[in-house]
């Protein structure tokens, strides 16, 4: 069967100096293979865009190997069995993959996850019931260890993690101060029950943040880093939590930022307030936390205490411009596209 497919491919083409464009990607057709034993033929029906995927087409030392010039972008995926050489999963099934970039993928059985479509909408698989939401729910909890009547603060916070913060955090009895950037993401902010929404595009985001935690920042999710992150470190109490899982303001810079080195204010912010900067990868926390993740996460979706947006582009071929836009912050949500 697989045979007569064709395989719609997005590829890296160049590592981008700074934000990236569209000579950075290269499209091309090819058959599709067979699955040989144990693996499974896919067809790619939702691609998450992610923005860690920017810091892997770098080539430089991080917590997962860059991609090679050539590869097909990297990316989750909810795919559907076409043909499968394994036990287990039947043409038809629907399940959590890796697929990338492209409209077919072949890949071991032992590495996708099932999905139920009648449990949930598939597409929240690659968000608030996927790596995003228990991004959001393993650094929250495990290292921020939010209390009752405490100060949560998280900059992207209508985006797939920054969301599913707040939430979480008004779940546990804390007060949810969100940061983004625009009227329309204030607005969703306000919708999602955070209890300040700030827009970081207005003047005097330090001031402004202040007067939102009169009574200081417990716990500040990073997200983000550059101006968000020099209006709360001066908020921060002592004994301050900040679970570190991104910084998308510094994903395209291609230099140190201009001025003085700061790090020494930093590192005696650090030592004077006893804070803890912890960054991590979800992954550490699988093992441990992701099955309570998912039924905690489950029953707060069917009860309303959580709500989740996805930003859905439908074509592969747009893949790279929505990329570049979810860099630029232009998506309101979780970023997703339609493949088939």
């Amino acid at each position: 069967m697989s045979t007569s497919l064709r395989n719609h491919r997005i590829r890296l083409a160049a590592r981008p100096h700074g934000e990236p464009v569209a000579e950075d990607f290269t499209h091309d057709v090819v058959e599709v293979p067979a699955p040989g034993p144990g693996e499974v033929l896919l067809r790619t029906r939702y691609l998450s865009l992610d923005p860690y995927v920017r810091g892997r087409m770098n080539d430089a030392r991080s917590y997962a190997a860059p991609m090679e010039i050539g590869d097909v972008m990297v990316g989750g995926t909810v795919s559907e069995v076409v043909e499968s050489a394994a036990e287990g999963f039947s043409p038809g099934d629907t399940v959590l993959s890796y697929g990338g970039w492209q409209e077919f993928s072949v890949e071991p059985a032992e590495r996708l996850r099932r999905l139920d479509p009648s449990a949930a909408p598939v597409t929240t698989a690659l968000g608030v019931l996927g790596m995003p939401g228990f991004t959001a729910y393993a650094g929250l909890l495990a290292i921020g260890k939010p209390q009752p009547g405490e100060t949560v603060a998280v900059a992207a916070a209508t985006g797939p993690v920054g969301s599913a913060v707040g939430q979480i955090a008004r779940i546990h009895g804390a007060r949810a101060v969100g940061i983004a950037g625009g009227e329309a993401k204030v607005a969703r902010m306000e919708e999602l029950g955070f209890d300040t929404a700030l827009d970081h595009r207005a003047p005097d985001l330090t001031g402004r943040l202040a007067a939102a935690a009169p009574d200081g920042i417990d716990v500040y999710f990073e997200n983000v880093g550059g101006a968000v992150w020099d209006a709360v470190l001066p908020q921060l109490n002592e004994f301050a939590r900040v679970p570190v899982c991104g910084l998308a303001a510094h994903y395209n810079a291609t230099s140190l930022p201009e001025g003085p080195d700061r790090s020494g204010q930093l590192l005696g912010a650090v030592l004077s307030r006893s804070l803890t900067l912890r960054g991590f990868i979800q992954r550490e926390f699988v093992p441990t936390m992701f099955e309570g993740f998912l039924r905690d996460m489950t029953g707060w979706l069917a009860s309303g205490r959580v709500q989740h947006t996805e930003d859905i582009t439908e074509g592969l071929q747009r893949a790279p411009e929505a990329f570049v836009g979810m860099l630029r912050g232009r998506n309101l949500g979780k970023a997703i596209v339609q493949v088939s």
